[in-house]
């Protein structure tokens, strides 16, 4: 302990990646205050929402560090908010640090309640996210989340989302069509509905944007990658083989059009009964792990069949389920996790330009 102080705490951390930039904590200004009280390093950290899912990882990484400096201290971290707005991405007006795409090679694997989830899971960490629906022809977010009504226009002439508790922004095509009524659309028009969703919607400073993806491998993606950068892709699909088949599709698909992968998720991973206890793999189970180690993509997590969620869903109280119960949100929480760390270790790997405010 007799070499812990505040000097030899900053040495030990300031190099450490800031996990939404990549840049060491130091260098982006984050290192608010080190206080020593004998063997006891009392350290204030700035944290941009954009990293908050994981803010308890970087506690223990950086006790480490400090630890190994200073061995047999005790580390005790609070985090402050550290804004940083985001820029506008490409050409189009969206502000948003990361756009994440939630794609599948077939319909009927949960991709929908798959991109909401991770959506709401984001935000109640404390990121501000938005949510797009791009699955034009079956939009499915507004039942998920009890949302109805019609956008307005703003007085700038930009489109007003529907928000959902006034601060997670939502746009789909279900709120400018009848519920049954068909879009009947070839591929100009539909690539110009996703351009205007993404550009001339009013989103606000966004930490992130989830756009669900429509099923399959047609005209969208190619559109997001010509509209702008994304941070990746989550493939969603269920452990069978001939859904992983599809799936592989979707990865090829994303590949192609240079959307870097983020990981696989494994939706309808085993049915655990309520009655009994007993786990039943119905429709196979660990095919998306194995199918991610041979494609070379992270594995994210696995989401067992939930009927609380299901249920949910279909009632549009998916939110609910997300923020108050505890055993349906778990598995999400892991996967935002996964999500988040996977962006921070590809920021580490490469880090952004980021420039200090002037004051």
């Amino acid at each position: 302990m007799s070499n812990l102080s505040p000097e030899t705490v900053r040495k030990a951390i300031s190099d450490h990646p800031d996990p939404e930039t990549g840049r060491g904590l130091d260098s982006m200004g984050q290192i608010k205050e080190i206080v020593v009280d004998q063997g006891n390093a009392a350290l204030t950290l700035g944290l941009t929402s954009h990293s908050a899912p994981i803010a308890d990882e970087l506690s223990d990484a950086l006790e480490s560090k400090i630890v190994a400096a200073a061995p047999g201290s005790t580390v005790t971290i609070t985090y402050v908010d550290h804004p940083r707005p985001p820029a506008r991405i490409g050409q189009i007006a969206l502000k948003a640090k990361s756009v994440i795409a939630v794609g599948s090679g077939k319909g009927g694997v949960g991709k929908s309640t798959v991109a909401a989830s991770l959506a709401l899971t984001l935000r109640r960490y404390g990121a501000k996210v938005g949510l797009m629906d791009a699955d034009v022809y079956g939009p499915s977010i507004p039942q998920l989340l009890g949302l109805s009504g019609r956008p307005a226009i703003t007085a700038q002439k930009r489109i007003d989302p529907i928000k959902l508790d006034n601060d997670l922004p939502v746009m789909s095509m279900g709120f400018l069509v009848e519920p049954d009524q068909a879009v009947i659309w070839r591929g100009p028009m539909l690539h110009g509905s996703i351009n205007q969703f993404l550009g001339d919607t009013d989103w606000g400073d966004l930490d992130y944007l989830i756009i669900d993806m429509p099923p399959g491998t047609g005209d969208v993606a190619l559109t997001l990658s010509q509209a702008l950068p994304l941070a990746g892709a989550v493939i969603v699909c269920t452990p069978q083989e001939v859904a992983l088949l599809d799936a592989i599709k979707a990865v090829s698909m994303f590949r192609k059009v240079e959307i870097p992968i983020l990981g696989m998720v494994e939706n309808m991973s085993g049915f655990q009964c309520p009655d009994c206890g007993k786990t039943y793999d119905i429709f196979g189970k660990g095919g998306a792990r194995q199918k991610a180690e041979e494609l070379n993509v992270p594995f994210l997590g696995g989401l067992p069949i939930d009927i609380t969620l299901r249920t949910a869903g279909d009632e549009g109280k998916l939110a609910d389920v997300i923020q108050s119960n505890d055993a349906s949100r778990a598995p999400f929480d892991a996967i935002c996790k996964a999500v988040v760390r996977e962006l921070a270790t590809r920021a580490a790997n490469q880090p952004t330009k980021v420039s200090l405010p002037t004051l």
